[in-house]
């Protein structure tokens, strides 16, 4: 069995997948041929370096073999047009479910600097100056996650470990969230005047373009933190703005926006109520080793016939986020 892999994921994680699943054949891209060596693969990893880089290269071959059976993705997203080409051939495709620790710790981070106000502890030191201020605990806050799947859930169990009380949205909940409260999206306007902090890490795709519009915005508490680690298209960019400049919500930390990169003349680089990071909440370390260990499992149970971890069975359109 081939199997296509980047140079760079073969290198690090190479011996560690051969000994999950012996005999199998690592063959690493070769982007001087646009290619592996020899006979194309029956499977792929879309590890996070080929997910990460601007080389379409490795993913253009992969998608044009003609024996391609199985795909592992290191991502939760299955919202691109590689993904459909793929589910449109019949080819299977697992995602992976490793970004949720960095993330959840990027909204926890996120949220707190904004509730204790680290910008003016940073403004102080820069100046030598020794002033105290006072700040918002996230103890007795309440929380409203929305999409509670692998990231929605590990930021609900992480801001309920700080003491917070966590209201999650999912529409086909399972029983088992780890939140003190389940609704559905039709309820979510009417809970958002209740909360302090709003988590969007719901799935991108047509039915939740926009869902923070402007309607939405106003709803919102004037002192609310928003927070979107989803998809920039969950976000009206236009009506945020309008609403941060209005006085609700507070404040807004997005790692994702509609058009990335952010162009420059962007005025949310320069809003002084929000906080851009470059679609880096995933970036964790530990990710490439949870990611490796996945798809090992993954080989092993496609070679032997049995059921796939995360395997796509739903619309290719929608995906969880990242």
């Amino acid at each position: 069995m081939r199997v296509q892999v980047s140079a760079d994921a073969r290198a690090r994680w190479g011996d560690r997948i051969q000994a999950a699943v012996p005999g199998v054949d690592l063959v690493a891209f070769d982007p001087d041929l646009g290619a592996i060596p020899g006979d194309p693969p029956e499977v792929g990893w879309l590890s996070v370096d080929v997910l990460r880089g601007d080389d379409t290269a490795f993913v253009d071959a992969l998608v044009a073999s003609a024996p391609l059976r199985f795909v592992q993705s290191a991502g939760a997203g299955t919202d691109g047009v590689t993904f459909r080409r793929l589910l449109a051939r019949g080819v299977r495709l697992c995602t992976a479910h490793v970004n949720n620790v960095p993330i959840a710790e990027y909204v926890l981070r996120a949220v707190l600097d904004r509730f204790q106000r680290a910008d003016r502890w940073r403004e102080g030191q820069a100046a030598h100056r020794w002033a105290h201020h006072e700040w918002r605990e996230v103890a007795g806050s309440a929380w409203l996650v929305i999409g509670v799947g692998a990231i929605g859930a590990a930021v609900a169990e992480r801001a309920r470990a700080l003491g917070a009380t966590v209201i999650g949205v999912r529409r086909t909940p399972t029983g088992t969230e780890p939140v003190d409260a389940m609704i559905g999206p039709e309820a979510v306007i009417d809970h958002l005047g209740d909360v302090d902090v709003v988590v969007c890490a719901l799935p991108g795709g047509p039915a939740t373009e926009h869902l923070v519009d402007a309607a939405f915005l106003a709803a919102m508490r004037p002192d609310a933190v928003l927070v979107n680690v989803a998809r920039g298209s969950v976000v009206d960019e236009a009506a945020l703005l309008d609403a941060l400049d209005a006085g609700r919500p507070d404040f807004a930390v997005l790692d994702v926006v509609a058009t990335e990169p952010l162009p420059p003349d962007s005025p949310l680089w320069d809003h002084p109520k929000v906080v851009v990071t470059p679609h880096s909440s995933s970036g964790g370390h530990g990710r490439f080793a949870r990611g490796a260990d996945l798809f090992a499992d993954n080989l092993r149970r496609y070679r032997a016939g049995e059921p796939l971890r995360h395997e796509v069975v739903a619309d290719p359109h929608v995906g969880d986020a990242r």
